[in-house]
């Protein structure tokens, strides 16, 4: 049998058995305390049963022994579905698309039980004959059906092999996130200290990176954003911090300046990866730019049509529920719209979020960095509603900064701000107010 998929990863724990490797609520679990959790699910597995080849669902969130039943269940060869607790909506769903055999639950209890699917998908007799563990991931579905993207985990896992920086850690992004799982393997790949939250607000987190001494901040936009407004970076010492890596929906520049300024001894990093290929090494030119370099070892990128391609090792073999997004050379299509200037890459907006005003091309995030320069905007969603005459209208929801500011205020002044810095094609023509988020769990921009 060929090498065993996590065994570089178990050496590395076996050579620091006392070092901490995770922290929730004050309780400390070190690589040792993993390795026999680990253990002691391989156990569980035996006699249940559970074998190489099999799909299991697991739900779970970022804890030590959802990460050790994660770990086990890649190390055995099965193929895993994970749903967090954010996601339980769509659980079923997702069992059902993705033909679970097995469900773990690790949220209501601990359960693991068999149905009476037998997964017979292509891409799992692929990973199967391969004798290779499988990690399936399902997109936002912000923008419609939730897509099952099939990875065979032997290729996510080849960009760790190499050991890069320690440093203490904070898991803010979701269990079922190609980006959470991402930051996840990163941090146990270099022996690093991961801090578990339970809480996503502004509050929460800067009390643990106060409390543990957190290195590393990985977020999105929306939550910088949240924590600027809340000002909760200025009432916690959060000197421990050296980067902030941010991705997963677009950064406004607004955003992105106040962040440089508010943090000026810190990195602040953007990242770009996603469902289908996982996340890519970047480089940003500086804190307050959005131009950023991205590749590294088994990337390849190009452009065409003005819409971003990535070639990629660690690409998903396909989509459980649709069709492939791969050209007939083996390119991702990203449907991100970017501009180039040398190695660096800009990124516009989603090719989908485009709205076309009577020929002419809206990019929603565009506007969005505009009236997000408002002090009186918490934040905003630009996009498009049908329209008769000019195909569709551009329409803005508005989150005020300050609840009692009134509706008609607000719009006043954002209509004022946009005049003359933009065509007046791209100026919103309906506008609505709402103290809602704008994000989805996964901190994606819901444009509707």
């Amino acid at each position: 049998m060929a090498e065993a998929p996590l065994g570089f990863l178990f050496e590395r724990f076996k050579n620091r058995p006392d070092h901490e490797a995770a922290v929730l609520n004050g309780v400390s679990t070190s690589y040792g305390d993993l390795l026999d959790a680990i253990a002691r699910w391989t156990e569980k597995f035996v006699a249940a049963d559970l074998n190489s080849g099999a799909v299991v669902q697991l739900k779970g969130d970022f804890n030590a022994d959802a990460v050790a039943c994660l770990l086990a269940l890649l190390e055995r060869r099965a193929i895993v579905i994970p749903v967090a607790r954010a996601s339980l909506e769509k659980a079923e769903e997702f069992a059902q698309v993705g033909e679970a055999e097995f469900i773990i639950d690790l949220i209501d209890g601990e359960t693991l039980a068999r149905t009476d699917v037998a997964a017979s998908h292509a891409y799992y007799t692929t990973l199967r004959e391969a004798q290779s563990p499988g990690l399936v991931i399902f997109s936002s579905g912000s923008t419609g059906v939730s897509k099952g993207a099939v990875h065979n985990a032997e290729y996510l896992l080849l960009k760790f092999r190499t050991p890069r920086r320690d440093m203490r850690t904070l898991a803010f992004l979701l269990f079922d996130h190609i980006g959470g799982i991402d930051t996840l393997l990163y941090c146990l790949s270099n022996g690093s200290t991961l801090i578990f939250t339970d809480g996503r607000d502004p509050e929460s987190v800067c009390k643990l990176i106060e409390k543990h001494k957190v290195e590393v901040l990985p977020t999105a936009p929306s939550f910088l954003n949240m924590l600027l407004i809340a000002g909760a970076h200025q009432r916690y010492d959060l000197s421990s911090l050296k980067v902030i890596t941010y991705g997963a929906e677009m950064m406004p520049q607004a955003t992105l300046e106040r962040c440089a300024d508010a943090f000026p001894g810190v990195t602040l990093m953007q990242k770009y990866g996603t469902t289908e290929f996982g996340a890519m090494r970047s480089h940003s030119r500086d804190n307050r730019s959005r131009w950023v370099k991205l590749g590294g070892e088994g990337y390849e990128t190009r452009v065409r049509d003005g819409k971003l391609e990535v070639r990629s090792s660690s690409a998903m073999l396909g989509y459980l529920n649709a069709p492939s997004p791969f050209t007939d050379d083996g390119y991702f299509m990203t449907g991100d719209c970017v501009e180039v200037d040398g190695d660096y890459f800009r990124f516009e907006g989603r090719d989908s979020d485009i709205i076309n005003v009577g020929g002419q091309k809206v990019y929603p995030a565009e506007v969005e960095n505009l009236i997000k320069e408002l002090p009186e905007v918490a934040d905003v969603a630009i996009y498009g509603q049908p329209n008769p005459l000019l195909g569709a209208v551009v329409c803005c929801r508005l989150q005020p900064s300050d609840a009692d500011m009134e509706s008609g205020a607000l719009r006043s002044l954002v209509r004022k701000h946009l005049a003359g810095k933009v065509e007046s094609y791209k100026i919103p023509q309906k506008y609505f107010v709402t103290r809602e988020s704008m994000t989805t769990d996964r901190f994606k921009k819901v444009r509707s």
